[in-house]
């Protein structure tokens, strides 16, 4: 049977947990396929997330494997869902696959979704007209179909953020980003207003690393670091220019995790980021 062309976030990161549980047991493919009763490549369709693995067989391979983390078998359980249609998938014929992963991305998470930028607004916290500001600037220019659907789906990606209820999004901004005219002054104006909004709300952390701070504490790229409903399904997404690349492997996400204490220590508090972003719009000229 074929295995599936396009597999989603969640078919993918299952196949990489499978896989990364067969490793840490020590067992080839090949041996992990003699203990199940099917064809190596079976397991290799498996572990890519181009086939589908039902509970009972998660079950086998963590009994196979050794592995009596309970709630991680539990929680790679969960993951299998039928292939539904997910709110993005109307634009796959519209926009870039990077877009449509950063989606996905976020849908995965079960928690808490933390940010780092350090020009630019976080994507869920754009203004419409920011983001406008944001795409335009693509070289060739995009037609004006592609850039209002664009931006519809960034919209919509900040709805289902902020309309989930177990969802909150910690964001860490570099003090040049409140700064940076994307669409004008106008337009950057309006967007430290809503900024300021978000701060407000209960789901939302919005700190600021001021150009004051004694180093620059975070990487160049832009990062988005996922919680899953166990650690082992924490995700961190690294921002790159023609397309993202996701890392899950234990050792990357606790290096990702000491960014980001780096970035909180060097912080500002809730309270003073947004005296911050007021006395930022309050000095903005133009």
């Amino acid at each position: 049977m074929p295995g599936r062309q396009n597999p989603t976030f969640r078919q993918r990161r299952l196949g990489a947990e499978l896989r990364r549980m067969r490793e840490q047991a020590g067992l080839s493919g090949n041996q992990l396929a003699h203990m199940l009763g099917v064809s190596a490549p079976q397991v290799t369709q498996m572990e890519n997330g181009k086939t589908s693995a039902s509970a009972d067989r998660i079950r086998t391979i963590a009994e196979a494997c050794k592995c009596e983390n309970l709630p991680l078998i539990n929680a790679l359980g969960g993951l299998i869902t039928s292939r539904r249609k997910s709110w993005w998938d109307q634009y796959r014929d519209g926009l870039p696959d990077a877009l449509l992963k950063t989606a996905e991305h976020e849908d995965f998470a079960a928690s808490v979704i933390r940010s780092w930028t350090s020009a630019i607004i976080p994507g869920p916290l754009q203004t419409e007209d920011y983001a406008r500001g944001v795409f335009s600037r693509r070289i060739p220019p995009l037609s004006t179909e592609e850039l209002n659907l664009r931006i519809e789906f960034r919209s919509e990606r900040r709805r289902k953020i902020f309309q989930h209820p177990s969802k909150s999004h910690e964001a860490y901004l570099h003090e040049s980003s409140l700064v940076t005219r994307f669409g004008g002054t106008d337009v950057l104006r309006n967007q430290l207003h809503s900024l300021i909004d978000d701060s407000l709300r209960e789901d939302v952390i919005i700190r600021i690393v001021p150009f004051t701070a004694h180093t620059y504490p975070g990487p160049i790229e832009n990062l988005v670091y996922s919680f899953g409903e166990v650690p082992e399904l924490d995700t961190v997404e690294v921002e790159l220019s023609r397309s993202p690349i996701y890392l899950d492997d234990p050792t990357e996400l606790a290096s990702y995790r000491k960014v980001f204490d780096h970035i909180a220590r060097a912080a500002l508090s809730d309270e003073d980021s947004q005296d911050l972003i007021r006395q930022t719009l309050k000095n903005l000229k133009g």
